[in-house]
């Protein structure tokens, strides 16, 4: 593993520096002239924000303070996401300048055009004046550009550039907006076979991926709880990646998930970022909390079955998923419900003869057009599907992953209104 990481880590800080220089090419050297305030401007940020991702990322293995890195990470990964979107600007943009150009080549042209040349004087020319010889016409070097060329290249090019870099802001400022006020509420209606008339209505809050970190801390976590608590759930599934961090660095920012209210409690299953952070010291932490951790367990509601499995991360760290325990010696005419947090995990879900998992995992893809690579990993990115007896439902999460931001995947805390059949 160790091998792979330090091969990995070459390779992509190599496509990033690439990358970071296309868009410098575009957005800088392209529309500035060399020594100016605005080439150096440009080149300096283009320079520290990729800088500034890579001592955030590393940050836990250079061994930084939690406190420097909290303060790195906002310009670290609002800079992530501008330049996703500067680099999908840059790209259309090619789309676009060509076009550009012609047009206004054309549109100078026709200018030229209408423009009536200047009456010349009529030159009297002596008899007995010497013969002139013929003037050579002048020749153009293919290779040299007019003036006026030059000045529609740059004009186009920070047309281009100036559109990019606004869309790139006026997007990733949109999307921090609607992270930091926190999710809004979902409701989905899962009607489920065997769930008994008396548990019709039954409302479970699903909550995943809050991600509390270097950025989203404990003002964050009140507004989720806040959220939650309004819709009065009658149980409340944390269904893992909690945190970003260790518990003496979040001991604060996650504090006030001890004020998490509902009829039949709220229970915790761990994520992969658990993982990353020391699932051991944060399984012990949320009970502290008041959360009841479902660990490869089951317990028996009035009317289903609630069973929550670790991680498949968990499998790294001796720790794995284990539904099979989870789910022995329990009544099959009785519903199911599972918490997982990946939704890979449907497959042996269906298996057992599960009736519904919750989700999450995968943020609805965060940043558009993650959400297409987010498929290639998840069955289900976002939402409720069936697979065979068994229903998947993924919610996008509460919070956000590395940014701060989301584009086409608002967040959200999902209520999911079990419902009987028979009713």
């Amino acid at each position: 593993m160790g091998i792979l990481l330090g091969l990995a880590i070459p390779v992509v800080v190599g496509v990033m520096g690439g990358l970071h220089w296309y868009v410098w090419r575009r957005l800088v050297r392209d529309t500035t002239a060399p020594g100016t305030v605005g080439r150096r401007l440009g080149t300096a940020v283009l320079v520290a924000g990729p800088a500034l991702m890579l001592t955030v990322f590393t940050g836990d293995r250079l061994g930084l303070p939690f406190q420097l890195v909290r303060i790195v990470a906002w310009p670290a990964y609002l800079w992530a996401a501008v330049a996703l979107y500067l680099l999908i600007g840059v790209l259309a943009g090619e789309a676009v300048r060509p076009a550009l150009a012609r047009w206004l080549r054309r549109r100078a042209g026709r200018q030229a055009a209408t423009v009536p040349a200047p009456a010349s004087e009529p030159v009297t020319v002596p008899d007995d004046a010497p013969a002139q010889p013929p003037t050579a016409t002048p020749t153009t070097d293919p290779g040299d550009v007019s003036p006026s060329e030059v000045t529609r290249r740059v004009f186009v090019a920070r047309l281009v550039g100036g559109a990019a870099a606004a869309a790139a802001v006026g997007t990733v400022g949109y999307g921090t907006y609607g992270v930091l006020r926190g999710p809004r509420v979902k409701r989905v209606t899962v009607p489920l076979a065997k769930l008994p008339r008396s548990a019709h209505g039954y409302r479970i809050a699903v909550v995943s991926d809050v991600h509390l970190g270097p950025i989203l801390g404990r003002g964050f976590t009140e507004r989720v709880v806040a959220t939650v608590n309004a819709t009065q759930p009658d149980l409340i599934a944390v269904v893992g990646d909690l945190v970003d961090g260790s518990v003496d660095d979040l001991r604060s920012a996650v504090e006030p998930i001890g004020g998490l209210r509902a009829r039949h409690g709220a229970f915790f299953v761990t994520g992969n970022h658990e993982y990353f952070s020391g699932a051991e010291e944060w399984t012990e932490h949320v009970q502290e909390l008041g959360l009841r951790l479902l660990a490869n367990q089951r317990v028996e509601l009035a009317a289903f079955d609630l069973a929550g499995v670790n991680d498949v991360t968990g499998e790294e760290h001796d720790d794995g998923p284990d539904l099979a325990a989870a789910l022995a010696d329990r009544d099959p005419s009785r519903t199911s419900v599972l918490l997982a947090h990946q939704p890979v995990f449907v497959d042996e879900a269906v298996r057992h003869g599960v009736d519904l998992q919750l989700s999450g995992h995968t943020h609805g893809g965060q940043l558009w057009p993650m959400n297409y690579v987010a498929e290639l990993a998840n069955p289900t990115v976002a939402g409720l599907e069936r697979y065979g007896d068994t229903q998947l439902y993924v919610s996008r999460g509460a919070g956000a992953w590395g940014p701060p931001t989301r584009v086409g995947a608002p967040s959200d805390v999902t209520v999911v209104e079990l419902a009987s059949r028979q009713a």
